[in-house]
C-alpha cells in the first residue's frame, strides 16, 4: 500500500455553524459554541474492528491532504470467535482486548474528535457485543461504533474514491471481509448502490473448510453457496453499469500480492490468475502444507475461504479483471471525521432530511420545534461546561426534525413508531447507536417518562430530552410560538427552572397547562422541572 493517504485538491474550508434566530428569540442570536477547525498538522486516526484483524491507521492533515503516518494491523480473528449462540467465546473477546490496548498506546493524547473506530459484521452479529464493548471502551478510551453493512459499504467506497485519480467512471467496489462482503457502484465520490452480504473468508472457511482442507469438491460447494448469497446484487451491478471493478482490503489485497509474487501484472486480479490460485490450493491439498510466496502466515487459514468468495464474485458479475485499491474502510472512517466537523457536509444531516422528506414530515412544524429546543438546550448548557455542546445541538435537531417521522404509520403512539423506524433504519453516516439515541428522543418526546430510566442517568441525553419536549409543548398549536419573557435555567445537577412573564400564561393557557403536566411528568424522575410565572 503506498505510504501516503491523499486526495487530489485540498479539502475546502467550511464555515462554522451559527445560530438562527429561533421564534419569539428565546436566546439572542450569539453564535454557537462552533467545533475548531482541525489545524494543520492535526493526526487523525482510524480504527477498524474487523472480522479477521484490527487495523488502526493514524494520518495527518496537511494543507487539506492526508497522509499517512503509521499504520498498524493485528490478525484477531474474532470472526471465528461466535459460538453456536452468536456469543463471543472469551477468548476471541480477549484477543480483542489485548489487540486494543497495544493501540491505545499509540493513542495516548489524541483527542475524541480525532479518532473513529468503527466495527462491522462480528459485532453487528454478536448477541453478546456489549459485554465486549463496554471494557475495550475502557481500555482503547474512545467510543467505538458498531456500523451497519451499508454503512460499512459507504465509509468503504469513501477510502477507494479518495485514494483514486478523480475522473467520471463508473466504479464497481468489492470488499470481501471476514464476515460479510461489500459491493458498491458510484462515481466519484458518490455511491449509487451500496449493499453488504453475509459472505466472508472466515466464514466459508470455517463452513467449507473446516480442517483447512482443500479439495474441488470443498471449492465448488462454496463458491455455489456464495453465489447464491449474492445473487441479489444482480439486480443492481449488472456488467453495463460499471466500467472499471476495484477490489478493496483484505482478500483482495491478499491475493493481488501472491498474484504479484508470481508473475502477474502488478495490482490486477485476472480470472486466469484466479484459476492458477485455485491450482495452487489444490496442489498443496491444506492450508497448512501451503506455502506462496507472498501470502503473509496468518493469511492461509482464511484464504481457502476468501478465494471462494472471490471467485464467485468474478463469475456472478461476469468480472473479466479487478483492479486492487489501496483504499479500505479506514481510509473513508478519516475522511468521514473531516466531514463531520461542519453541519453542511455531515453525510447525517442529508439523511435526516430524506428520511423526513420520504415519511412524510411537516417540515415547517419540523423546524420550529427544532430551532426553539436548539435554543432551549443553549440556554440550558449557559454558564456550565457541557462537553460537545455543538455536536449536542446538531443531535438535538435532528431528533426535533424527525420527531412526527411515526405519523407516516399511525397518528396513535407515533413517538413509537418513530422510534422503530429510526432503530431499523438504514441512514448513511449514522452508527447503529446513534441511530438508536435518536429513536430514544422521539420516543421520549412525548409521554411517560418511565420507559427512559436508563438514559436519563445521561446528563446530555436528559438535557436534550427536556429541550425537545419543551419545545413540543411551546410549537403545540403548530404555529411560530410567542417566547418573549420565557427563561430556562439548569442549576448543573438535576433542577431546571422555567420562568414566563404571568401575562404570557393568561395569553396562552393551553401552553401554561401543557407546562404544567410536563411538571407532573419529571416528578417521576430523579430530575425536577418547575415552573414559575414572574411579574
Amino acid at each position: 500500500m503506498a505510504a501516503a493517504v491523499t486526495h487530489d485538491a485540498p479539502l475546502p474550508s467550511r464555515p462554522a455553524r451559527r445560530r438562527r434566530s429561533s421564534p419569539g428569540r428565546l436566546s439572542d442570536n450569539t453564535p454557537l459554541p462552533s467545533i475548531p477547525p482541525m489545524k494543520n498538522g492535526t493526526d487523525l486516526a482510524a480504527i477498524d474492528l474487523g472480522s479477521n484483524s484490527f487495523r488502526l491507521e493514524i494520518a495527518q492533515l496537511d494543507h487539506g491532504l492526508l497522509k499517512r503516518r503509521e499504520y498498524l494491523k493485528e490478525t484477531v480473528r474474532q470472526g471465528n470467535g461466535l459460538d453456536a449462540e452468536r456469543n463471543l467465546t472469551r477468548e476471541a473477546m480477549q484477543r480483542g482486548w489485548d489487540c486494543l490496548g497495544r493501540f491505545a498506546e499509540r493513542l495516548a493524547g489524541f483527542k475524541k474528535a480525532q479518532v473513529r473506530a468503527v466495527a462491522t459484521q462480528t459485532l453487528r452479529e454478536a448477541r453478546n457485543r456489549e459485554a465486549f464493548l463496554d471494557r475495550a471502551q475502557q481500555i482503547l478510551g474512545f467510543p467505538i461504533e458498531v456500523i451497519s453493512g451499508r454503512e460499512e459499504a459507504r465509509l468503504i467506497y469513501q477510502g477507494v474514491a479518495h485514494l483514486l485519480p478523480q475522473s467520471d467512471e463508473r466504479r464497481l467496489v468489492v470488499d470481501i471481509g471476514g464476515r460479510s462482503t461489500e459491493l458498491i457502484l458510484g462515481q466519484r465520490y458518490r455511491p449509487r448502490f451500496m449493499d453488504s452480504y453475509r459472505v466472508g473468508s472466515v466464514a466459508w472457511s470455517m463452513r467449507y473448510f473446516p480442517e483447512g482442507t482443500f479439495s474441488t469438491a470443498a471449492f465448488d460447494t462454496a463458491e455455489i453457496a456464495a453465489q447464491a448469497v449474492l445473487e441479489e446484487a444482480l439486480n443492481s451491478c449488472r456488467p453495463q453499469d460499471w466500467d472499471t471493478a476495484y477490489g478493496s482490503s483484505g482478500t483482495v489485497g491478499a491475493v493481488g500480492d501472491v498474484l504479484q509474487a508470481a508473475g502477474f501484472p502488478t495490482g490486477l486480479i485476472t480470472r486466469e490468475g484466479l484459476d492458477w490460485l485455485l491450482d495452487r490450493l489444490l496442489k498443496a491439498g491444506s492450508a497448512e502444507r501451503l506455502r506462496l510466496d507472498g501470502m503473509k502466515d496468518d493469511r492461509r487459514a482464511v484464504i481457502g475461504g476468501g478465494v471462494s468468495v472471490l471467485r464467485a464474485v468474478f463469475s456472478l458479475l461476469e468480472i473479466d479483471e479487478m483492479q486492487v485499491a489501496q483504499g479500505a474502510l479506514r481510509h473513508g472512517a478519516l475522511y468521514d471525521l473531516l466531514d463531520r466537523e461542519h453541519e453542511q457536509s455531515d453525510q447525517r444531516s442529508t439523511s435526516v432530511q430524506r428520511l423526513a422528506r420520504n415519511f412524510g414530515v411537516d417540515p415547517a412544524q419540523a423546524r420550529r420545534v427544532s430551532q426553539v429546543a436548539e435554543a432551549l438546550l443553549q440556554q440550558l448548557a449557559r454558564g456550565h461546561n457541557l462537553p460537545e455542546l455543538e455536536r449536542h445541538l446538531r443531535k438535538l435537531g435532528w431528533a426535533a426534525q424527525l420527531h412526527e417521522i411515526g405519523s407516516a404509520i399511525s397518528h396513535s403512539d407515533y413517538h413509537k413508531h418513530g422510534a422503530y423506524i429510526l432503530d431499523n433504519a438504514d441512514a448513511a453516516g449514522f452508527t447503529m447507536n446513534e441511530l438508536h439515541r435518536l429513536g430514544q428522543l422521539v420516543l421520549g418526546h412525548r409521554g411517560k417518562l418511565r420507559k427512559l430510566d436508563l438514559q436519563l442517568d445521561d446528563e446530555a441525553f436528559t438535557l436534550q430530552l427536556l429541550a425537545l419536549r419543551l419545545a413540543v409543548v411551546l410549537c403545540h398549536a403548530r404555529r411560530d410560538p410567542d417566547l418573549h419573557g420565557l427563561h430556562i435555567e439548569w442549576d448543573g445537577g438535576t433542577e431546571v427552572q422555567l420562568s414566563h412573564p404571568a401575562a404570557w400564561g393568561a395569553s396562552y393557557p393551553q401552553s401554561a397547562w401543557l407546562l404544567q403536566e410536563e411538571v407532573q411528568a419529571w416528578q417521576k424522575t430523579a430530575w425536577a422541572l418547575h415552573v414559575q410565572a414572574t411579574g
